[in-house]
C-alpha cells in the first residue's frame, strides 16, 4: 500500500507498518514542508518517521502519542 494516496486537494498520509505512535511534531492548521516529520512511530525499539509529501497545510491528523496503526492507517492529512 503507498504510503501517500493524493487526490486534487489533498494528501492521506499513512502509516507504513503496523507501530506505536511515539510522538506527534506537527498539529491541525500547521504549515509544513516536504519531508518534515509529522509523526514519529515506534517498533521494536525502532523509530519510523512519517513525513509530508509535499508543502502544504495539516488539514486533520488522526493519531495521538501512544495510540497503535496498522499498515496502510491514516496518520494525517496534508493540502497543498
Amino acid at each position: 500500500m503507498p504510503l501517500w494516496v493524493r487526490s486534487a486537494a489533498m494528501t492521506w498520509v499513512r502509516a507504513e507498518i503496523t507501530a506505536n505512535v511515539w510522538q506527534v511534531r506537527t498539529s491541525v492548521g500547521a504549515r509544513v514542508a516536504d519531508g518534515d516529520e509529522l509523526v514519529i512511530l515506534e517498533s521494536m525499539k525502532m523509530e519510523i518517521p512519517v513525513t509530508a509529501p509535499h508543502d502544504g497545510t495539516v488539514t486533520e491528523l488522526h493519531v495521538a502519542p501512544e495510540d497503535k496503526v496498522t499498515e496502510g492507517d491514516v496518520v494525517a492529512v496534508v493540502e497543498p
